[in-house]
């Protein structure tokens, strides 16, 4: 029986060596070339069985797989796995979940763990830069079991402590993990490969793991599928000399020059027909190769290619292809289905932009987890229509995000004189950090200016024996209680009556504008004789107008203010029974 190589999804929490650990594999730098070092794409890589002999060379000996190879996918994080469907599930058929040893589990571990389980993929996990355990002697290439057996007592014992700490952490969340060479059982614990993506060290080790579960559990799953090929796009972007390309991943059947296919778009699926197949070398990358692509007449799954049709009007990244018979085949109403961008919106949020269906629903799923509400989205650069509905929202949402995207020149002349914020970047996470910067230095500016604008809830307590100056203005001695007082404000006593205006606040020799909670100042009054109007002991409310109290119902006022504000209503209600309603 002829199998195709298993689709493995390389996942993790950023920083712990994923894309590293591929680089190690195929002999790239992809890495160093991504934005922040941190994988902002979905790439794939093929890696033949010949490779995987050579590399695991002094493991294996004369044993021979059955297994064609390997073709890994290298994911933005876990999201993007999320969004690599096929056929209802996971589009990988194994996955490796990469932790560093140094920070064990992370939030995003445990994300991928949840996405794994939810999926029902296989896993290993690589424990990676077991070379940072302080004595670790490294050597480039070498498999773990025999690198282990040249570490010193000590070394070995730091290594095997951080490593139970992890499979502890592990068996919290229900996995049940051991070192690889340790298991009988594999369809019960979760083989764990300690590697060095930096060194080398382990790779080999990986990769018979890797290939040995295959080969033994996977064997049915992977069995060749005649038919139409079916397929995942990942991107689509201008290639010189051939016009708009896609990087695609072929999960299944066959696929040839000439085939008509059915692409994934925002609306009805694209109809059109393939005119070349361009594969990349073995080990070389999809998204940013080092050699020439190979052309082919025909291709079986599992690969990554990029396909260039006669056309790619709306097609998107992330979304599903296949091949069919003609324009009204059955099977293209499957497929607008699938293409479908799943995100929660709401009548009141931002607008968010991405470049790909995966990246906007990683984008989606981050700004969900930050309470960031969406009321708009799209895929592809921010355009001047995008503007312009952003601005129509509410003022407070007058923003757009954008992933990976750029400005048009016509929507740069729309943002020019209108009150909006459009934040670009090329990190996920970045972008909502940004954003939430924003948002808390406009909150601050806002209540600023609104606390300029009228009088906030505060109440302050004449001290007892200090009483400097009756009248003209009085000037005595106060206590705040709450809030903030400020020159130019107009007083009332517990009572509801006039208690007179502000004219200064002074501590010690300073004068000052405004005195806060806690503070003790003497107070200049105008419009009162103290021992009469106003007196030791007595609470003195700063007034406020009607109108600026559903305002201070929305604004950011502390617990203690918005007591105040409670008192300031009760007293004024005494006089008029519906103020502040």
């Amino acid at each position: 029986m002829a199998i195709r190589q298993p689709v493995v999804s390389v996942l993790g929490h950023v920083d712990h060596g994923k894309t590293k650990l591929l680089d190690r594999i195929r002999g790239t730098s992809v890495q160093a070339r991504e934005a922040g070092a941190i994988t902002q794409h979905i790439g794939a890589t093929e890696v033949p069985i010949e490779h995987i002999y050579k590399v695991c060379a002094t493991l294996l000996g004369k044993k021979k797989f059955d297994v064609p190879g390997l073709l890994f996918i290298d994911t933005p994080g876990h999201h993007s796995f999320v969004t690599l469907r096929a056929r209802g599930g996971s589009l990988a058929d194994l996955a490796v979940l990469v932790i560093d040893i140094r920070e064990g589990i992370m939030p995003q571990t445990i994300e991928s763990i949840r996405i794994l389980r939810q999926y029902k993929t296989p896993f290993v996990i690589a424990l990676n830069k077991v070379d940072t355990i302080q004595g670790w002697m490294p050597e480039e290439g070498r498999p773990f079991i025999l690198s282990e057996k040249t570490q010193q007592r000590h070394t070995l014992d730091a290594f095997e402590e951080k490593m139970y700490n992890i499979i502890a952490q592990l068996a919290a969340e229900g996995i049940f993990a051991d070192r690889y060479d340790r298991i009988d059982d594999f369809t019960k614990t979760v083989a764990l490969v300690p590697i060095s993506a930096k060194e080398g060290e382990g790779i080999p080790d990986l990769l018979l793991v890797l290939i040995g579960l295959a080969q033994r559990f996977l064997e049915q799953q992977l069995k060749k599928e005649e038919g139409p090929g079916k397929g995942t796009i990942l991107e689509v972007k201008e290639e010189k000399g051939l016009g708009k390309t896609m990087d695609v991943i072929l999960y299944s059947g066959t696929i040839a020059k000439g085939d008509t296919v059915a692409l994934g778009t925002n609306g009805a699926p694209h109809v059109t027909k393939v005119k070349a197949i361009l594969k990349p070398k073995p080990l070389d990358e999809i998204r940013d190769p080092r050699d020439r692509f190979d052309s082919v007449r025909e291709l079986h799954a599992a690969a990554g290619v990029k396909i260039s049709t006669q056309s790619m009007e709306g097609v998107i990244a992330g979304a599903p292809f296949i091949v069919v018979k003609g324009p009204n085949d059955p099977a293209i109403k499957d497929l607008k289905e699938d293409s479908a961008i799943k995100i929660e919106t709401v009548e009141r949020g931002i607008t968010v932009k991405a470049d790909a269906i995966g990246s906007l629903e990683a984008l989606a799923f981050e700004t969900k987890a930050a309470g960031i509400p969406i009321r708009k989205f799209g895929v592809g650069d921010i355009m001047r229509r995008d503007v312009a509905e952003a601005a129509s929202g509410d003022k407070a949402n007058h923003v757009i995000l954008g992933f990976n995207v750029s400005v048009t020149k016509d929507a740069e002349a729309e943002i020019e004189g209108r009150d909006i914020k459009v934040l670009t970047n090329q990190i996920v996470y970045k972008l909502i950090e940004e954003y939430l910067e924003w948002v808390d230095e406009s909150k601050k500016k806002t209540d600023t200016d609104k606390r300029s604008e009228f009088a906030f809830p505060a109440k302050f307590r004449i001290l007892p024996n200090c009483i400097f100056r009756t009248s003209k203005p009085a000037i005595v001695g106060v206590r705040i209680l709450a809030g903030k007082i400020r020159i130019g404000e107009r007083l009332i006593g517990a009572d509801g009556r006039d208690a007179g205006r502000i004219k200064s606040i002074h501590s010690g020799e300073d004068t000052l504008k405004e005195a806060k909670q806690g503070d003790e100042v003497a107070v200049g009054i105008d419009g009162v004789t103290a021992g009469r109007q106003i007196c030791e002991e007595d609470i003195i409310y700063v007034d406020l107008i009607e109108s600026a109290v559903k305002q201070l119902a929305n604004l950011d006022i502390t617990d203690d203010e918005r007591l105040v504000l409670e008192e300031t209503i009760r007293i004024k209600r005494k006089e008029e029974i519906f103020w502040g309603m």
